[in-house]
Order: structure tokens, then sequence, then C-alpha cells
């Protein structure tokens, strides 16, 4: 049996008004993790990525470690309350996933997930009630580039405490923002209703400076224009800047397998090891 075959075998139904006929980058993302939500225009999308750029699934992968590894922390930290911009369609290892999974069972933490894309929030919405986590998690369909409207959405303001400590995640979303829009000063106006103490996690895509790594992930970029979220490069010193006046957690700004990993990146395959020049991350805390 064909691979589409079987996806479509798993692939729950199309929201009413879902476009399947253009590729979804939240879909596209969910057929690099191996999740089930996605369908054949995203995987065709996603199968003619990989002959362009081989290294789009592990750094999928590496991603959401880095995200879980982060959520971990967080929570070690103290913080039970969460922001995930950007979301996308569920798939393994959602925030609240971990959230439910490394608290104690008497503990509960909060999150508030936030995607435009319908496909993304229906999914969402149908796997936190199936999973009865309404009363702690949900999610809000806005676009991210508004936090005044996702800060006071009723949702939000139902689960998020701004009194009490944040981690406002920005995992891969941010490489979707165009300059014309001001990634920099979209994190402010986040950052700035948050308390101290609270957290940002951070990802984003880069073009490292070799030319022969950079060919493939610029190939990989100029596939994206044709989605509905083009794809930005943005190299490490534009990255670190969107830090500024926060305090970097260790081990700073670095890849995301270097991002306090559960193994040795030394060990990494080769096809995983070669996957890391493409993406930076860290973890920063607003101070007092």
């Amino acid at each position: 049996m064909s691979e589409d075959h079987r996806a479509a075998e798993v692939a729950p139904d199309a929201p009413p008004g879902v476009d399947l006929e253009k590729p979804s980058p939240a879909r596209i993302y969910d057929w690099y993790l191996g999740g089930t939500q996605n369908w054949a225009v995203d995987r065709e999308f996603g199968r003619r990525i990989e002959q362009l750029w081989p290294h789009a699934k592990d750094g999928s992968r590496h991603n959401r470690q880095f995200m879980n590894r982060a959520v971990r922390a967080a929570l070690d930290a103290g913080i039970r309350q969460f922001i995930d911009l950007g979301s996308g369609v569920p798939t393994v290892g959602n925030v609240h996933e971990v959230v439910r999974e490394h608290l104690p069972e008497h503990e509960r933490g909060r999150v508030v997930y936030v995607d435009y894309e319908e496909v993304a929030a229906a999914h969402a919405r149908l796997i936190l009630e199936r999973e009865g986590a309404t009363e702690w998690a949900t999610l809000i369909r806005h676009d991210m580039r508004d936090p005044a409207g996702i800060l006071r959405h009723p949702d939000t303001r139902r689960l998020i405490d701004f009194d009490q400590p944040v981690c406002l995640l920005m995992v891969a979303v941010l490489h979707f923002v165009g300059p014309d829009d001001g990634p920099h000063d979209i994190i402010r106006a986040y950052l700035d209703k948050l308390c101290p103490g609270s957290w940002l996690v951070l990802s984003h895509m880069t073009c490292p400076d070799d030319p022969e790594q950079a060919e493939g992930v610029l190939r990989f970029a100029e596939q994206y224009r044709s989605t509905a979220n083009p794809v930005w490069l943005r190299q490490p010193e534009e990255i670190a800047g969107w830090f500024d006046g926060l305090t970097l957690l260790d081990p700073g700004i670095t890849h995301l397998t270097d991002w306090r990993p559960d193994l040795d990146p030394a060990t990494l395959p080769q096809p995983e090891a070669e996957a890391r020049p493409f993406a930076w991350c860290a973890v920063a805390e607003k101070p007092a």
C-alpha cells in the first residue's frame, strides 16, 4: 500500500471550508513529523521539498524536540502557563501533552495555542475536546502578528494570569514573518505584557555561510514562496537582537540539537548531524 493510501486511511475529514488544493505549511510540518493531519497536496509538496533539501524532516524533528525540552525546563523552573504562537496542526508532542505528562497528577498547567489556519484550529479544538483538556487548554484562531488581539482575547484572559510568569513559545514561526511586519516589534509587544520571570522560547531557520549548504536551504525557502506562508531566512546576529534586555539561559543562542540535549549531539547519526546548521534557538527570561 502506498504512503498516500495509508495516510488517507488515518487522516480525518477536512473541516468545512478548508482549501485542500493548496499546500498548508502547518499540514506540511505535520507530515515532516510523521503526523496524520495532512492531505495529498501537502505530502506532494513535502516530497518535492525533500528532493530539493533533504534535511526538512530531521530539522522539523529537532525543532519539536527542542520545544519539548524547553517546556519541561520551564515547568521545572515553576512556570505553569504557556502561550504557543503559530502552534500549527496538532501532532506528536503538543505543549499540553508535555505539560500533562511532566507535572504531578495534582498539578495542572494552562496552555493557549494560537494559529490562524482553520485546519489547525479545527483539529486542535477536536483533540482538546476529545482529551477532556478544554478547562485548562484552548486554541485561539488569530494571527500572531496581532499581539493586542491575542492577549486580550477572552480565552487568553480566562486561562492566563498575567501577574504570574508565562512561557511564550515562538517556535519555528517567526521565519514566516516578513521584515515589513516587524518581528522585533511583535516580540516586544508580547513581552511588554508579561511579568518578570516569564520566558521567551524561540527558534528560527537560517542560511549557513557555507555556499554548498546554503544552496539547498535557499531552494527550500523559494518553494515556500508558493504557499500561504513564505519563509524568511535570518542570520544569528538579527536573531540575537530580539533577545536584547532579556537574560539568556544556558547555553545561550545555539543550534536546536545543542540546547540542553537529552543525548550528546556528537552521537547524532550523520543525516541528523547534517541538518544541524540550519536553525538557531534560545530561551531567555524577562528580568525584574
